[in-house]
Parts: C-alpha cells; sequence; structure tokens
C-alpha cells in the first residue's frame, strides 16, 4: 500500500504518519548535528497515540510554530540565501519515485467529483463544459505552480527544506506590505477555515454518494421503499467506528481495495456509457448563463487537487521532476482534464440533462445486476474514503485547537467524543439536505475558489512584493488581481447559486428524487 494515504484521497493540510518512538531521539540528535530536515515530513513507520504529538514535533526549535522561520529582510540577497538549496536538505525515509508521485496525483484527483461531470456538463452544455473544463484546468494548473514556485523562494529564504500550505501562507504574508505583515499571524486560522469547511464538506459529499447508492440499489433491485435519510442512520454507527480508528494504517488495507475497486468500477460505467452510441441530438452546446456557477462549482471540486501537491513534492526523490513543461505536475493535470471532459462530455452525450449528481445512479440497476454491484462497490469505497477524509479535520481540530487546551488524564476520551461529534455534524448537515449535485457545486464553489485560486496568486504577490522591480511588481499584481478576482467572483456567485438551490431545497419544492432536482433547477435559475 502507498504511503502518501493522506495525499490519495486529497489531503489539504500536508499530513504524514509521525515517526516510531524508538527512533524520535535518534531524529532529534540528528537534527541538532546533521543538517536541517523537513519540518512538514513525518516517516510513515510511527504509530501515533494521538494526533496532538505532530503539531508538537513540527515546532522549531526556537517554538516558533508552523515551520515559519523568519530571516533577516536586509540580508535577502546575501550569497548565503542565495546558496541554500531546499531540496538537496530534505530527509525522506521512503521517497517516491516520479511514476508513484505521478500515480498519487492522478488518485488524489479522482473521486466522486468525476462521477459528477456529466450532470455539470447538463448545467452548461457539451461545448461549453468541455471548453470551460479545460480552461479551469489550465487556470488551477497555473496557480498550483505560482504555490511551489513561491513555496521554494520561501524555502530558500528561510534555510528550509519545505512549507506547509498554512506555513506557506503565513510566511508570505510576513514578507508583503505593512497590512499584510500585521494580518500573517491569522493567516493560519483562515486557511485552516477553508481547509476544514471542505474536509467537513468533502465528508458530507461521501455520506450523501454512499447513502444514494445504497437507497437506488435496495429500492430498484429489491422493491425496498427506503429513503436516503434512513440509510444513513443505517451507516451512522459504522461510520463512527470507522473513525474511532486512530492509526492510519490499520485503514491501509481498505483503502487498498477501495483504490482497485474505484478502477474497476470506472471501467464498467464506461460500458454503460459506451454501449450504445452517444448522441448529440437533443443535446445543447451551451447551456443557460445562470447555471454556469453550478458548473464552476462542480469542476472545481472535481479538478482542483491543491491539497495534494504538496505533500507529493515533499516526498519526492526527485523534486525537481515535479515541475517543468514536461514535468509530473503537467503530465498529470493534461491526463486528469482529458479523463474529467471524456467523463463529462460522453457521459452527457449519453443521458443529457437526465445525468444525475452522480453517474452511478443513472445505470440501470433495476434491471441489470451489474450496474447494482458497480453501485455498492463504490458506495463501500466511498465509505472507506470518509474515515481517511474526516482523519484530516480531526488533526486540524485536535491538533491546532481541541487538544492543546486539554491537559487532563482524560485527553483520549475527548479526543473520542471530538471524532464521534464530527461524524455526527457530517451525518447531519447531509441528511438536512441529502443533494449530491448541491454539495459539490457548494463546497467547490466556497472552499476551492479560495485555496486552489485567490490564495496562491495572493501568497506569490507577498512573497515577491520587495524583491522585485518596480515595473514586474505592476505587472505581477495586475496578473494575480485577475486571478484573485475571478476565484472571488466564483466563490460568491457559485455559493450564492448552489445556496439558492439549498433554500429550495428546504421550502418543500424538492421531494428528495434526482429527477425533481434537475426540474426544478431548470426552472428556477438565476434570470441571466
Amino acid at each position: 500500500m502507498p504511503k502518501n494515504i493522506l495525499a490519495e484521497m486529497g489531503s489539504q493540510v500536508g499530513l504524514t504518519p509521525a515517526r516510531q518512538n524508538k527512533k524520535e531521539a535518534e531524529e532529534q540528535a540528528r537534527r541538532r548535528s546533521g543538517p536541517v530536515v523537513n519540518p512538514s515530513f513525518e516517516s510513515d513507520e510511527f504509530t501515533p497515540t494521538s494526533l496532538s504529538p505532530v503539531k508538537d514535533e513540527k515546532k522549531s526549535p526556537k517554538g516558533a510554530d508552523k515551520g515559519i522561520f523568519l530571516v533577516n529582510m536586509n540580508d535577502k540577497n546575501s550569497q548565503e540565501v542565495e546558496e541554500y538549496e531546499p531540496y538537496d536538505n530534505r530527509v525522506v525515509d521512503h521517497p517516491t519515485t516520479n511514476t508513484e508521485t505521478l500515480l498519487h496525483l492522478l488518485k488524489g484527483s479522482l473521486g466522486t467529483g468525476i462521477l459528477a461531470m456529466p450532470h455539470a456538463f447538463s448545467k452548461s452544455g457539451y461545448a461549453v463544459g468541455a471548453i470551460g473544463t479545460a480552461v479551469i484546468g489550465l487556470l488551477c494548473t497555473y496557480c498550483i505552480h505560482v504555490l511551489m514556485d513561491s513555496c521554494y523562494a520561501l524555502c530558500k529564504r528561510r534555510k528550509v527544506p519545505s512549507l506547509t500550505y498554512t506555513a506557506a501562507a503565513e510566511a508570505a504574508l510576513s514578507e508583503g506590505p505593512d497590512w499584510c505583515k500585521a494580518c500573517a499571524p491569522y493567516a493560519a486560522h483562515v486557511v485552516n477555515a477553508f481547509l476544514l469547511i471542505y474536509q467537513i464538506g468533502t465528508c458530507c459529499v461521501y455520506v450523501v454518494f454512499v447513502s444514494e447508492n445504497i437507497q437506488f440499489v435496495l429500492k430498484k433491485q429489491f422493491g425496498f421503499n427506503v429513503s436516503v435519510t434512513d440509510v444513513m442512520l443505517w451507516i451512522l454507527l459504522p461510520l463512527i467506528l470507522i473513525n474511532w480508528v486512530r492509526d492510519l494504517k490499520y485503514l491501509a488495507p481498505f483503502s487498498a481495495i477501495a483504490n482497485v475497486v474505484t478502477i474497476i468500477s470506472f471501467g464498467i460505467i464506461l460500458y454503460y456509457i459506451f454501449r450504445d452510441t452517444p448522441s448529440i441530438e437533443g443535446k445543447v452546446a451551451a447551456g443557460k448563463i445562470a447555471d454556469f456557477p453550478l458548473f464552476f462549482g462542480t469542476v472545481l471540486f472535481a479538478l482542483e487537487a491543491i491539497g495534494v501537491i504538496l505533500p507529493l513534492e515533499n516526498e519526492m526523490k526527485t523534486p525537481k521532476d515535479f515541475v517543468g513543461k514536461f514535468g509530473v505536475l503537467n503530465r498529470a493535470m493534461i491526463s486528469i482534464i482529458i479523463l474529467y471532459v471524456g467523463m463529462g462530455l460522453f457521459g452527457y452525450l449519453q443521458y443529457g440533462n437526465a445525468a444525475a449528481g452522480s453517474i452511478t445512479l443513472n445505470l440501470p440497476s433495476e434491471t441489470e445486476s451489474l450496474a447494482s454491484v458497480v453501485q455498492c462497490l463504490l458506495a463501500f469505497a466511498i465509505f472507506i474514503t470518509h474515515g481517511l477524509a474526516c482523519y484530516v479535520a480531526i488533526d486540524i481540530l485536535w491538533s491546532e485547537y481541541v487538544g492543546t487546551r486539554i491537559h487532563s488524564s482524560r485527553r483520549i476520551l475527548w479526543e473520542y467524543v471530538l471524532r464521534t461529534l464530527v461524524v455526527l455534524v457530517t451525518i447531519g448537515i447531509a441528511a438536512a439536505v441529502p443533494e449530491l449535485d448541491l454539495f459539490i457545486s457548494l463546497f467547490g464553489a466556497l472552499c476551492l475558489s479560495a485555496l486552489g485560486l485567490a490564495f496562491p496568486a495572493f501568497i506569490q504577490t507577498c512573497t515577491y512584493w520587495y524583491y522585485v522591480s518596480d515595473s514586474e511588481r505592476i505587472r505581477m499584481i495586475i496578473k494575480n488581481a485577475i486571478v484573485v478576482l475571478f476565484g472571488a467572483l466564483g466563490l460568491v456567485v457559485g455559493t450564492w447559486t448552489s445556496l439558492e438551490g439549498i433554500i429550495i431545497k428546504f421550502s418543500g419544492q424538492n421531494h428528495g428524487s434526482v429527477a425533481n432536482a434537475s426540474e426544478i433547477f431548470n426552472q428556477t435559475s438565476i434570470a441571466p
């Protein structure tokens, strides 16, 4: 099983398992006597007793948190800073090859989002959908390059091998204009808030996906008249138990099985799409302008892998090969864009406006057992992934906010309480609005517009604010301002449109069926 378990499911915080207790003393001694090691990397051989030690070990010797190492601005052009090479100072016990990193990046970007692409194309039309997905994918790739370049520059100045997303944001603001420096102490909390909302939202998407597919099979294949909410109650206890697993290595075998199941299921879905030749008859090339925000949010949720990038690059054997014209990142993103355009385009041409929030719900499970098997297999795979996604949210809450305030002998008990509450929150939100397409669009627009577009551009602006000429600074500000405004527009409009659909759900106009959801959206879109 690959060790980048968090990277595979889209971790946003660059977490990796901690090191063994036996090796801890040796490692600390080596750090004091040898070269600086990666502060954001943790070996995958340690069995943690709780989540809080992860944060404690990542503190610098002087107590600075989150990997921030400040340098004197007067020395920014010194030869010592220029000669420091972050890549050469990384210490990774089990580095990944270029091929392994490519596969991890592909896996981290393929999930429930790609199954929603046909529904996204039903909002945009096949021509606008194909072009729009390619443009958004290229923009996301550009922003990833911007973030990677900024992190590299910050690492050189601070003479550290790597930085996490939150550390990069705080470090960049500390080198920007005066008003940015004043905001630097709060940067990590802002990024953590978006990461936490995104991870909780992802867990909600997983709950709805699992429940809808199980309910669909029970109703169509076995004739059981159950609701999606009923299924959520059935899976509540198993979800709590799987999220009580405090060590990721115990989930690794299930994750490996889930990966195989996902690949096989995608192959069967493609069989159903191309079994009957897709046709453009009755399909539109361009959808309503009012529906485009829903398309934008869904594509961002599906394509964006900003949280996978730094953990994967930090653990590469040859990190210089990650970027570049023919680097791992570009090859992976081009493959991902092609896969998403293909799934969205041909799925829409096959099912048209009837494309559901997950294409698995369009499979003929009432007549063919193979379709029911695919739905059950993917439900199992996503169920396992829920435990991994919740692990990230729990780690943010426990390591950064809750665990640091609890010093009693009942820390473990409180940790289990927190884990249970997180699961209850995801189940509660999912039960309140059990609409897969709305959740995907909402959290894609709300969180990934900021994390994937606006924040990287803002980080680059602050990183190079005092390191470029006046003319270069003006060009950089204009370029990044356009990206930030585009991300902000997508955040506001996409979130508003998705929330409007949720309000319709609460108002009782939607009775829970996928067909009714599509019909209501077509009738109640915002006027262009």
